[in-house]
């Protein structure tokens, strides 16, 4: 069985390290931890892996954000992969540093690049991992924040906290969405 794990970024070195490019963040662990690398595709650069039985197909748009939507759709029609085996994993600043959020549909909640896929898709109806960015920045400041590194203290355990986000990302795989949701959401 595959899945489609959309990590969600903005190529180039100038966004990197910076916040909104946690997806690829999450998705360039999963790759080293699997010897695995990526190769340049269509609107991504795309690697596979396997674990316990499933193979996991992780794609980083280099659309830029705000097309996500190209990548979700290519690869979905052109891998045969159900809409319920994608898991896009993206940053989110209305949830504290760090935390994890899993869930099966809603709304874009203001991110450019879910907006994009669900006006693609035609459906907010896919599982989203959120990784909290906070908020930590003054009014009409966001694309700054997002679009700049974490911060001294945050940069201390992001690497713990990449390893958790890549867990629920296999877990997913594994045991389900709901199952999963479970495990990850617990407060």
């Amino acid at each position: 069985m595959k899945y489609l794990i959309l990590a969600l970024g903005n190529i180039g070195a100038e966004y990197a390290d910076t916040r909104h490019n946690i997806g690829f963040m999450v998705a360039d662990y999963l790759a080293k931890k699997h010897d695995a690398h990526f190769e340049v595709g269509r609107h991504a650069f795309v690697t596979e892996i396997k674990h316990k039985g499933k193979t996991y197909v992780l794609v980083k748009p280099t659309t830029y954000m705000n097309l996500s939507g190209k990548a979700a759709a290519h690869y979905l029609t052109s891998l045969k992969i159900p809409k319920e085996n994608m898991l896009v994993v993206t940053d989110d600043l209305a949830l504290p540093y760090g935390k994890l959020r899993l869930k099966g549909k809603g709304s874009a909640g203001g991110h450019n690049g879910l907006k994009h896929i669900q006006e693609t898709l035609g459906t907010d109806e896919y599982a989203r991992l959120r990784f909290g960015v906070d908020a930590n920045f003054p009014k009409g400041r966001q694309v700054d924040y997002v679009l700049n590194p974490f911060s001294a203290d945050e940069q201390i355990d992001l690497p713990l906290r990449i390893e958790k986000a890549a867990d629920a990302v296999l877990t997913f795989g594994t045991m389900g969405l709901e199952r999963t949701m479970n495990v990850v959401n617990v407060k």
